[in-house]
């Protein structure tokens, strides 16, 4: 496999910010290397990924005015004939203005200039281990509901990957999938063997280039070891548990996987008491331990993308301290890429 997504060190970063206006959302999100639609829950209920994920899905209720979505199972037997009867229509799968503004105003710019652009969607998992139904039961339990699932999310996923293609040949997806974190307890009830059926049966159906985001900290080798294009992770928190994985971070480099290293905090606490010098020598720091295991410096350099480390909606003063972390990561990537003489 031939690397699909440029990596040197280029910045992007996960879809979800603290604005509640459109405009400066997207200017921020456009300053970046890669720019991606920004999901916006402070602006509208229907911004939240989890609502926007279930835009289509048969048996969901929507409740706005209470900010709550929930699943009923006799709706769902109700809608689904629907759903199959559009299940040619690619376009049907697609995000509606009215679940995100953001969304189709980045289709209406000019991308052309930029060397890659990124969307996203909530996976199917996370989705269905969120979503209860009118028993207060994780979707993701429902034998009869969760293969259907699988399919219908990976066709939301080519439809909006569709769209990006037409604007540019090297658009890409996220899929957010923060409940992966969650599967390797002992008390989830949702063992790991069924998630590497579920996801591989979910990733089959879906094209290149696509990979995994999550700020948890998961069974980081179930994660290399599917067929991923690129794997967006929380590094400044989990980096010490990371750089163990290097053999199968190795062979997924060979396959010519990315990695995102999400590696500036958003959060007040931790930007305030961090340094630019301190990430680098952080990020540098983690990487003997993967030339030990035989990864080869230059194609993990070649191989690789700069993010935040994660999402930040509860910040007291909103987008003040994301947009200086924004313009953090731009700095250190340019470091990066100025001494390891990256194109």
């Amino acid at each position: 496999m031939t690397a699909l997504i440029p990596g040197n060190f280029h910045t992007t970063a996960m879809a979800i910010l603290p604005h509640d206006r459109p405009e400066p959302a997207l200017e921020l999100a456009l300053s970046l290397d890669i720019p991606f639609w920004p999901q916006l829950p402070h602006l509208s209920y229907y911004e939240d990924m989890y609502v926007q994920a279930a835009e289509h899905f048969p048996g969901i209720q929507l409740f706005p005015a209470e900010n709550r979505l929930r699943f009923d199972m006799a709706k769902f037997v109700e809608e689904l004939p629907q759903l199959l009867d559009h299940w040619d229509d690619l376009a049907y799968f697609d995000i509606s203005p009215q679940y995100s503004v953001v969304y189709h105003r980045f289709l209406e710019l000019d991308l052309s200039g930029y060397i890659a652009i990124r969307g996203q969607l909530e996976g199917p998992i996370s989705f269905g281990l969120k979503i209860l139904d009118e028993n207060d039961r994780p979707l993701i339990f429902n034998d009869e509901v969760r293969p259907i699932l699988m399919d219908f999310m990976a066709r939301r996923v080519t439809s909006q990957l569709h769209r990006l293609k037409a604007k540019h040949p090297r658009a890409f997806m996220f899929l957010d999938e923060p409940g992966l974190q969650f599967i390797f307890s002992s008390v989830s009830g949702y063992p790991d063997t069924r998630a590497k059926d579920d996801l591989d049966r979910f990733l089959s159906q879906i094209e290149r280039p696509r990979g995994i985001h999550l700020c948890g900290n998961p069974d980081w080798e179930f994660l290399l070891n599917r067929d991923l294009d690129i794997l967006s992770m929380d590094i400044y928190t989990n980096g010490e548990v990371f750089q163990y994985y290097g053999q199968a971070i190795r062979r997924f480099l060979e396959r010519g996987g990315v990695l995102a290293w999400g590696l500036v905090p958003t959060g007040c606490e931790a930007f305030t008491t961090e340094s630019q010098d301190h990430l680098i020598a952080y990020l540098e720091g983690l990487w003997p331990a993967l030339f030990k295991a035989g990864i080869d410096r230059d194609q993990l350099l070649a191989q690789s993308l700069l993010a935040p480390a994660t999402c930040c909606l509860i910040n007291p003063d909103r987008e003040k301290t994301v947009a200086e972390a924004y313009a953090w990561l731009r700095e250190v990537s340019r470091r990066l890429r100025d001494k390891y003489r990256l194109e």
